[in-house]
């Protein structure tokens, strides 16, 4: 290998773990909580409120819950 090809390697290399270590760390987000905070926020702003968000229904267990 050349010593240019090396250098994109590397440098390809600290692209993607740059990327890669994008985002936001902590718990994700259920449907129902991102409505409620985006509902705050847009109250914060000053802007119209969308629609209230309905709470979900109750989880069903089902039988095959545990191999997942």
């Amino acid at each position: 290998m050349t010593a240019g090809r090396i250098l994109v390697t590397l440098g390809l290399m600290a692209a993607v773990g740059m990327v890669s270590a994008c985002g936001r760390k902590g718990d994700l987000d259920t449907p129902y909580d991102a409505a409620v905070q985006a509902q705050k926020d847009a109250q914060k702003a000053g802007q119209p409120a969308t629609a209230t968000p309905q709470k979900p229904v109750a989880d069903k267990p089902f039988i095959l819950d545990p191999l997942l």
